[in-house]
């Protein structure tokens, strides 16, 4: 289902039939470096966790992970969207670019997009973000779209540190 475009980009829920492109996603080396190991090895595996997670946010919540495609091509580069969590109390942001397409702006494009979609269409009241405090580069992503770093701290039963970011959306006037 197509969710929205932006001026390279289109952003559409994941299906079951692109499990291909989550395998080889999850396990690209800067995947399990700051964002970690789903333990995805197999197409079945890929298919299992699309449906069973963002396939079933988007029927639970109405929002998701969505597979972001360049409009030039169609190809898939990446992955961003809204995610509620368990182990946070709102929903954050969340974004996956493949190393081939880093460095011309796609993430944040697809961030900026889903950030007003949250805001605008979700109507959400708040937004946070999480990352690896070495990753340098998405720190700087959640500060340039607004985000501030609130702490760093130990999720969840995850064994290491993250920096939580969030951005409070302002009341829209009477």
């Amino acid at each position: 289902m197509h969710i929205l475009d932006t001026e390279r980009l289109t952003l559409r829920t994941i299906e079951v039939d692109d499990a291909a492109f989550y395998l080889e996603l999850v396990n690209d080396p800067s995947w399990l470096r700051y964002i970690g190991d789903r333990n995805i090895r197999t197409l079945e595996q890929s298919r299992a966790y699309i449906e069973q997670v963002p396939c079933a946010m988007q029927r639970e919540l109405g929002h998701s992970m969505y597979v972001i495609e360049l409009k030039d091509g169609g190809a898939a580069i990446g992955m961003c969207g809204l995610i509620k969590r368990d182990t946070l109390p709102d929903v954050d942001i969340g974004y996956a670019i493949r190393p081939a397409w880093w460095g011309r702006g796609f993430a944040y494009e697809a961030a900026a997009a889903v950030l007003a979609y949250g805001r605008d269409r979700v109507g959400l009241k708040r937004l946070l973000g999480i990352t690896n405090p070495d990753n340098i580069v998405s720190n700087r992503l959640l500060q340039k779209l607004g985000l501030a770093l609130v702490e760093t701290t130990i999720l969840g039963a995850e064994q290491r540190p993250t920096n939580l970011y969030r951005l409070e959306f302002a009341a829209a006037p009477a």
